[in-house]
This record gives structure tokens, C-alpha cells and sequence, in this order.
């Protein structure tokens, strides 16, 4: 085996004095997180990445001048005066940047041309609401009013895990939700597919579930009305520099606080010695030693192939064994299409509309999965994302994995050509809407459920893991407060990622918190964290060099 030019680890026992160190495995925003919190703690990590950037699916990738923008629709935690913000500001991921807000949380439109806005002001919702549908009132005026209750409604723990909370802390929030618990109970409790086939109009009753872009089956009115009434706060918002402008502010806020990150250093499997994680092994051999292992990647690939499946959990085996085969509990992938185009489309085109598509239309559709397709004008969400007179479209939908795994594996010229296919499809439905659109395409790049799992290790090109609001829900919180982020009897190692701690970035990045703080406490260090004070002003220079995707490899 060749010498490495890496830093080695190679020593198995700390010397005395020394500070303890933290191997993360994957440098997404949750192994990041818990590297930044290491740091601020004391610790000595260092974060091995198989890819060559950083952000996992928080990402982008660029072709002819393009930067296609993959992961954030908006960001729980983008204004002041809330726990998610605090976060952000810990793990420098705003600094220097702009937000930009929305009026419009989504539109949808119907086949025949009819749309509805679902505008974050509960009052102009409201009324638009009733101009559409007067018939629907009663409903309406319920859906608004419980829309303005949620104006206030900040009860997710984003900055310390239940088991850790002091007796005054528990109570402040008790406090808080009974007041809320009512409204809390009724809508978790009311599935929103339920409340819409209510609605006696018919665009009403098909778009309701769409608010998010995609239709989240199995959601109930609670995520709708809090996500919306934190965009109506500005609390989510859209970060200038997008996704992979979030990773890189993480990024640089690691490094700086004396972090380490390898790049294409792809581990192959977590050492063990007895029943405790000792270090990890990277693809040729390469072994290094610390203190603590943190598996910051796709949670099957952590239990099956870092540990070899000899170690798990009962909680990881309901999760990983039972429930992972249950299509139900799990997100689907997504097909991303990303246009490049010269000029745009007219200034009243809404930022982000879902269509809701014909049968003929999603017969041409390979693998939608909700006979809807959403469009986002990126270059209106930021800066930098086009060159000089150019702007890029992303369109997305749900889509079956194992059909393009079958046929990536099986027939690569035909999965090509099915993806060519998909982006004639998109180039000819937006042109439908914009005549004239499709002389104006620089380049289109279509990436599959397949390219995600392929480029981040993401299991079947799952974006957001484990569905909300399911029966994953009861194991996933048992193993973050119960089992404290470990697997029982294999000491010295944690799981962070959304895999383990739930979908979403604010979800990942505190749980890199909680995993740091757990681990405070075993080691007998006192938790420290602190606000960055980099004010720089962001710029496109600063997502650094992007890949150049060849499509045909994907």
C-alpha cells in the first residue's frame, strides 16, 4: 500500500492530556454539525468524505456555466428569535447572506388551467381562497384561523434532546404547549387528504395536499400550517447561495474553528475491538484511531456494510429490518430536471408552481408516481445560478426507484435514452406554457433516483428518509432519547444523519448537536457553543469549484 499524503491517526490510545478525538464519517450537514460542535467543545475531529464536496444531498453541480441547485425549497430557521435560527448561526450557515422570502408558499394548477395560490398571509389566503371557492367557507375560514394560531408555535427541540433538558427547562415547556395543546392535537391529528375530500371544489380538494410541492401522503394539517406560518414569519426562507452555499458556509465554519475534512476518502468499514468502535478503515487499507466514531452517512450503510451487520439495535432493526421494506414509511426519490436558459420567463410567472398532469401527459412521464410535476424558477430563489442574461428551471417529481435501478443495471443505453426522454417530455411541457421556451434551452440535466443514491450514498435515492407522522416515528425518537444516538452494547460510536434523526436540514444539523452533547456528558466535558461572527458578504465565488457532470455517466 502506497503512503498516504493524509494526516495518519494511526495511535490507539490517547496520550495523557490530549484532547479526545472524533472521527465523522460523511461530510453532510450532520456529520459537519457534529464536527463544528466537537470543536467548539474541545474535542479533535476530523471528517472523512468520499465525495469531493461537501453538503451530501444539500448540494449543486454546474454544466456550461449552469449551477444546478439540488436540495433547499425553503429553510425552517431563517429569521431571528427562535431555536432553529440559533442553530444556523452556530454552525455559520447564513453568515453574510440575504434571504429571500416568498409571498406564495406553492401554486398548483389543474389540468384545465385552473390554480390556486396558497399565499403564507393567513388574511390574503383567506380571501383568495373564497373568491375561488365561496361554497367551501366554513372550511376555509378554519383552515386560515388555525393558520394564524400557528403564528407563534415554536415547540421543536432543535437545541438540546429531551433526556438532557433541566427540570426548569421541561417546565418552561409544558408551559408552552398547553396552552397550544388542543390545536396541537386536532391538527396532528386530522390527515390533510381527510380535510381536503371536504372540499366541495374540485381544485381545492386535489391541490390542498400539494402545498408542499409534492403531495407527503400520510401528513396531517400541522406541517402544512407550520411551515406556512414560518414563511409568513420569514422564518422560511430561501438562503442566498442555495444548498451547496449552505454546506460550504458550514464547511468553512469547521475548518475555521481547526476542523479537518479528506476529501475522496471513502470509508470502507468501522473498526471494532471487542464491543467498542475504534477507528475506521478506508478503501486501500488505510486505517486511523479515536477516541469516538460518529457514522454521519446512510444509515443501511452504516449497520450493513461499516459494521459488516454484526452489530445493530432492537430500535435500529425495526427501523432497518421491518420498516425500511415498507414503501409507506419511506420517502420516494426524486427526478430532478434542470433547465438552462437563455433569458426567462415572463416576471409573473409564480416562483414555484406543482401542475397537476393529464393522464396522457403522466403516461409520458417514466416513473412519476403522483401524476404531477412541480417547476421552480431558481434563478429567482438566488443569485449566481445562471450566467449573465440566463436562468435556470428545476422540475421535479416522485418516482419509482427500482425502475431505473433495474434499468441502469440491466441496459445502460437504455436508461440513457429513457432519460433523454424525460427531458424531452419537460422541454416540450414547458414550452407549452411558454411558446417559444424550447429555442432558448442551453441544456438540460436529468438525475434520477439512481444518481442520487450513486453520488451520496443515499439509500435508493431517498430524500428525506423516514416519512413524519408514520409509524416510524415512535422507534426513530426512542433511539435519539432512549438509546442516545447509539447502539447498545457497542460503545464509542453515534448515528447522526436522517437516517437517525429524521428528515429535513434543521432535523440533521441538531441532531449533530445532540449527538456532541450526549457525548459531553460521557466524557465529562462541559457543551460549548457560540455564534459565528463571520459577516463576509457571500458571492458566487464562494461554492468553489463544481463538478462537471457528464450526463452519460449518471
Amino acid at each position: 500500500m502506497r503512503a498516504s499524503p493524509r494526516q495518519q491517526w494511526t495511535a490507539l490510545d490517547r496520550a495523557p492530556g490530549a484532547r479526545p478525538r472524533v472521527i465523522v464519517v460523511g461530510a453532510g450537514i450532520g456529520g459537519l454539525s457534529t464536527g463544528c460542535y466537537a470543536q467548539m467543545s474541545g474535542m479533535e475531529s476530523r471528517v472523512f468524505e468520499k465525495h469531493v464536496l461537501p453538503g451530501g444531498c444539500c448540494t449543486a453541480w454546474s454544466r456550461d456555466g449552469y449551477v444546478f441547485d439540488y436540495c433547499i425549497e425553503w429553510l425552517i430557521g431563517t429569521a431571528p428569535g427562535n431555536d432553529a435560527h440559533r442553530v444556523w448561526r452556530e454552525l455559520g450557515a447564513l453568515d453574510g447572506k440575504t434571504i429571500r422570502n416568498f409571498d406564495v408558499f406553492n401554486t398548483v394548477v389543474a389540468e384545465d388551467g385552473r390554480s390556486v395560490s396558497f399565499y403564507n398571509d393567513p388574511d390574503r389566503l383567506e380571501r383568495h381562497l373564497l373568491d375561488l371557492a365561496p361554497a367551501d367557507a366554513r372550511l376555509i375560514r378554519s383552515f386560515c384561523r388555525d393558520l394564524r394560531r400557528f403564528a407563534d408555535v415554536d415547540l421543536f427541540p432543535f437545541l438540546k434532546p429531551t433526556p438532557l433538558l433541566s427540570l426548569r427547562e421541561k417546565a418552561r415547556t409544558v408551559r408552552t404547549v398547553v396552552p397550544l395543546l388542543n390545536l396541537l392535537r386536532r391538527t396532528a391529528g386530522t390527515p390533510m387528504a381527510a380535510f381536503a375530500e371536504r372540499f366541495q371544489d374540485p381544485l381545492l380538494r386535489r391541490a390542498l395536499p400539494f402545498i408542499f410541492f409534492q403531495d407527503h401522503e400520510g401528513f396531517p394539517l400541522l406541517p402544512y400550517l407550520f411551515n406556512m406560518a414560518g414563511a409568513h414569519r420569514l422564518n422560511a426562507g430561501f438562503p442566498q447561495g442555495g444548498s451547496l452555499g449552505l454546506a460550504r458556509s458550514v464547511e468553512e465554519r469547521y475548518t475555521s474553528l481547526g476542523g479537518r475534512i479528506d476529501y475522496r476518502a471513502r470509508v470502507e468499514r468501522i473498526l471494532v475491538e471487542g464491543d467498542r468502535a475504534v477507528g475506521v478503515e478506508l478503501r486501500g487499507g488505510e486505517r486511523h484511531y479515536a477516541d469516538h466514531v460518529v457514522a454521519a452517512c446512510d444509515g443501511a450503510t452504516t449497520l450493513d456494510r461499516l459494521l459488516g451487520g454484526r452489530h445493530s439495535s432492537p430500535r435500529a432493526d425495526q427501523l432497518f429490518q421491518s420498516m425500511l421494506r415498507t414503501s409507506h414509511l419511506v420517502y420516494p426519490g426524486v427526478v430532478s430536471v434542470f433547465v438552462g436558459l437563455r433569458g426567462d420567463v415572463p416576471a409573473d410567472t409564480p416562483h414555484s408552481t406543482t401542475h397537476l398532469l393529464s393522464d396522457a401527459d403522466s403516461a409520458r412521464l417514466p416513473g412519476v408516481l403522483q401524476k404531477s410535476l412541480v417547476v421552480q424558477l431558481r434563478s429567482r430563489f438566488s443569485d449566481g445560478l445562471a450566467p449573465p442574461g440566463g436562468s435556470v428551471i428545476h422540475c421535479t417529481y416522485f418516482s419509482d426507484y427500482a425502475s431505473w435501478k433495474a434499468l441502469r443495471a440491466g441496459d445502460r443505453r437504455a436508461y440513457w435514452a429513457l432519460k433523454r426522454h424525460t427531458a424531452d417530455f419537460v422541454r416540450e411541457f414547458l414550452d407549452r406554457r411558454h411558446p417559444g421556451l424550447a429555442e432558448r434551452v442551453d441544456v438540460i440535466d436529468v438525475a434520477t433516483p439512481v444518481t442520487t443514491e450513486r453520488y451520496t450514498g443515499n439509500l435508493h435515492g431517498s430524500i428525506l428518509a423516514w416519512k413524519s407522522f408514520t409509524d416510524a416515528d415512535d422507534p426513530l425518537q426512542a433511539l435519539i432519547d432512549k438509546d442516545r444516538m447509539r447502539l447498545p452494547g457497542l460503545a464509542g460510536l453515534s448515528l447522526v444523519g436522517q437516517w437517525f434523526t429524521g428528515g429535513g436540514l434543521i432535523r440533521v444539523a441538531s441532531g449533530g448537536r445532540f449527538a456532541v452533547q450526549y457525548l459531553c456528558q460521557e466524557l465529562g466535558l462541559p457543551f460549548r457553543a457560540w455564534e459565528s461572527t463571520g459577516r463576509d458578504a457571500w458571492h458566487p465565488g464562494k461554492l468553489g469549484r463544481l463538478p462537471q457532470l457528464d450526463q452519460s455517466t449518471r
